[in-house]
């Protein structure tokens, strides 16, 4: 078992060592400190490469925010749709209880003239 880490290991390991004589320094994108360099023209050179870096890093995040901006943007159009519907629903429900309590309460009540005709039978018969 530990001979085939060890294995695995000087194969992955091997090929860094190789390489690592010949391997030269990569430019890597970012900030640089330019007051090192000497001439103007390394200076020169070096703040502008500064600049390139800062307006493509400002023109991905304000691409990314805009693509933020759109989705929420769509996400709010979204809900106040819902927000209308279930406003309707609502408002039919309201109605609806409405309409069932006025049903309620006349059937609740008898009607006028029936609570006068016994009366007026009663008056009629003495």
């Amino acid at each position: 078992m530990i001979g085939r880490i060890a294995l695995v290991a000087s194969m992955v390991v091997a090929p860094c060592w190789l390489a690592g004589g010949r391997a030269g320094a990569q430019d890597v994108p970012g900030i640089e400190i330019c007051t090192v360099e000497k001439t103007m023209e390394r200076r020169t050179s070096c703040l502008q490469s500064n600049v390139d870096f800062l307006q493509k890093t400002v023109t991905k995040l304000a691409g990314d925010h805009q693509q933020k901006l759109d989705a929420a943007k769509a996400q709010i159009e979204a809900l106040k749709a819902t927000v209308a519907s279930l406003q309707k629903t609502v408002d039919d429900l309201q109605a609806s209880q409405k309409k069932a309590a006025e049903e309620q309460k006349k059937k609740a009540e008898p009607p006028a003239a029936a609570k006068d005709a016994p009366a007026a039978a009663k008056d009629g018969a003495k």
